[in-house]
Parts: structure tokens; C-alpha cells; sequence
């Protein structure tokens, strides 16, 4: 299948073309940047040295293509959307530009109007665990925030359970600094960064938006920035409204994510990592899923930890253009991960 990128010279397009190169069922054919236009894709991803020969072409040189990945900054393909639909057959958009179903949400949450509001219901949200027919059958797929992934694989079987309050949700996300991007702004230099455990949105996140969406919960969420590269880190704080032991919270969970081939339940009697940890997921497509049960305040603690460029970003979407292409789910996929780190 021949696949193009637009906008690959930032982190997570970067990440995308490091598992599309070695993709057995993919030619990757484009790989589209302005700045970088003529210049080898090692330039940008040194990763890459000696692995394509490819360079970067100028957006305007698009050409037609079976699959297109756009890893563009926010607001850059809601106008142009219509045009990437001609010139491929299927779309995954790996921005926020297409992840909402209500139009209304994007003024509140992104200050914008969307200028095309009959795509949104016809976009299928790029989360396999939660959509995948709609996925399989999608000509556009949008790619699900890194931490709104996380944060709704961590409450979906409570949700699903109807064993909370589903008025009183709290996420306390964490973030590493790729998750600002390549050009994240003078937050994310080093000087800055270094050392930090920063509260960096007490409210109003945009995640806030599709975890509501998709879980159907009321989510007070706050982010944190911390000296990391990779990772997020969700902890979720969910009220019960009705008894629960650790034994139903198993049953849910296992109910939930028993078959899916990228979430693994992490809960230990005894070790280091007795509950979910970034770090040791940097590089994979897996989502961790933990719980703890709080009898004393009546809490269940979900937490969820992911590779913020990877489940969080490329490497699901990788998993959802899979699933659109009728490929092994899995396929290019199995990078387990390495310890230590």
C-alpha cells in the first residue's frame, strides 16, 4: 500500500515514519515539509540515518496516494480537509482537527468554528479499543490525544460498570516534554524543564473534551508538565456509588481489555513497578491499566501510562491504518519495549 505523510519534520512525524519504514505491507512514497523541502528526513530524525533515502518535498507537490497521514500542528486540516480526501482514498488525521463530534465543542475548547462541520460525523475517533468496526470501515480516522487515551482506557470499565458517580471524575495527568512538540515554546527548553513538576492547566485541558466524549463521565482533569521525554501518566479518581470489592474491579477490567492486543493490566503484589509506569512503555504501543481500591474514601484509583508519541499518537494510528487496510492489527507493531532505560 503506498502511504504519504504531510507535515512529517515534528516529533510525532517523526515517530511515524520510524514505524513506517519498516512497515512490511507499507511504500511510503511522501513525506511533505516546507522548511525542509530537498532535505534528507535524517536531517530532522537523525533516527532515520541510512535507513530511507527519501527527502522532504513541499506541500504543494502532494500527490495522489491509498493512505494519507497528516501530522500537522492543530488547525492546520480542518479547512483542507476536502482536498486530502481527493487525493487519497482513507485519512488519519493524528490532530485534534476531527476528534469531537459537536461542532459547539471546538469554540469552547479551541476558540475556533469548524468550517466543516459534516465531516465530524463521518470521522470515526482513532481509538481501536472503543471504535474498531467504525475504524475498519472509516475513510477518515481522527488520532486520539495522548492524554485523553490514557485517561479513557483508565475509567472505561468503570464507566462501562456503571459503579461510579459519574458527576465526580478527577484525572491528574503528567506529561514528558515531546508531548509539547518540537516547537513547544519557552515552557519546554531545557532551562525551564529541567526539574519541574509544573501545573501547567489546573482546568479546561482540551482532552477534557473527548474524555467526556467518550466515556460519558463529567471529568475535572489537570495537567502536570515533569522532567521527562516520553510518557504520560493518568491518575484517575472515580467515587463509587455502590459497593465494590477488588474482585468486581478485576472482573471489569479483565471484561474490558481481555482481547485487546495493546492494553495490559498492571496491578503486582510486590516489586518496583507494581502499577503502571511510562517509562518502561517508551517506543511501544502499549497501554498499561492499573487500579487501587480506596475504602476509606469510598475511590477507586485508575491510573493509565502510555508512550505519549506512540499509543499516544503514531503508534495508533499506525493500528487504526491497519485496521482500514484489513492488515493484522498488530502488524509493525511489536516492539516490546526496554528495560532498563
Amino acid at each position: 500500500m503506498k502511504v504519504s505523510v504531510v507535515g512529517g519534520s515534528g516529533y510525532t512525524g517523526g515517530e511515524l515514519l520510524r514505524l513506517l519504514v519498516r512497515h512490511p505491507k507499507v511504500e511510503l512514497e511522501q513525506v511533505t515539509s516546507d522548511s525542509l523541502a530537498g532535505k534528507p528526513l535524517g536531517r530532522a530524525h537523525p533516527n532515520l540515518r541510512k535507513v530511507t533515502d527519501l527527502t522532504f518535498t513541499p506541500h504543494a507537490e502532494l500527490e495522489e496516494t491509498d493512505l494519507l497521514f497528516l501530522a500537522m500542528p492543530h488547525g492546520r486540516s480542518m479547512e483542507r480537509m476536502p482536498e486530502f480526501l481527493v487525493r487519497a482514498a482513507k485519512v488519519v488525521d493524528l490532530s485534534a482537527d476531527f476528534r469531537l463530534r459537536d461542532p459547539k465543542a471546538y469554540e469552547t475548547y479551541y476558540g475556533v468554528k469548524h468550517p466543516h462541520p459534516e465531516l465530524l460525523a463521518k470521522t470515526a475517533y482513532g481509538l481501536p479499543e472503543l471504535h474498531r468496526e467504525e475504524i475498519r470501515n472509516a475513510t477518515l480516522v481522527s488520532g486520539a490525544g495522548c492524554i485523553a487515551t490514557a485517561s479513557i482506557l483508565a475509567l472505561r470499565p468503570l464507566a462501562l460498570a456503571g459503579a461510579i458517580d459519574p458527576a465526580k471524575v478527577v484525572v491528574d495527568a503528567k506529561s514528558g516534554s515531546s508531548a509539547s512538540g518540537a516547537d513547544g515554546g519557552p515552557a519546554s527548553v531545557h532551562a525551564e524543564r529541567s526539574g519541574v513538576m509544573r501545573l501547567y492547566s489546573a482546568e479546561g485541558h482540551r482532552h477534557t473534551a473527548e474524555i467526556e466524549q467518550e466515556t460519558g463521565l463529567t471529568v475535572g482533569l489537570s495537567c502536570h508538565a515533569v522532567e521527562a521525554v516520553r510518557g504520560v501518566l493518568a491518575t484517575c479518581h472515580a467515587f463509587l456509588n455502590q459497593p465494590a470489592t477488588e474482585k468486581d474491579l478485576w472482573r471489569w477490567y479483565r471484561d474490558a481489555y481481555a482481547k485487546e492486543p495493546f492494553v495490559r493490566l498492571v496491578k503486582e503484589a510486590g516489586g518496583i513497578y507494581r502499577l503502571p509506569e511510562p517509562k518502561i512503555l517508551a517506543g511501544t504501543n502499549y497501554c498499561d491499566v492499573g487500579f487501587a481500591l480506596d475504602g476509606h474514601a469510598n475511590r477507586v484509583v485508575a491510573v493509565a501510562a502510555l508512550d505519549n508519541l506512540m499509543k499516544g499518537a503514531a503508534g495508533s494510528a499506525v493500528q487504526c491504518m491497519n485496521l482500514m487496510s484489513g492488515y493484522s492489527e498488530t502488524l509493525g507493531l511489536d516492539f516490546v519495549g526496554l528495560h532498563p532505560i
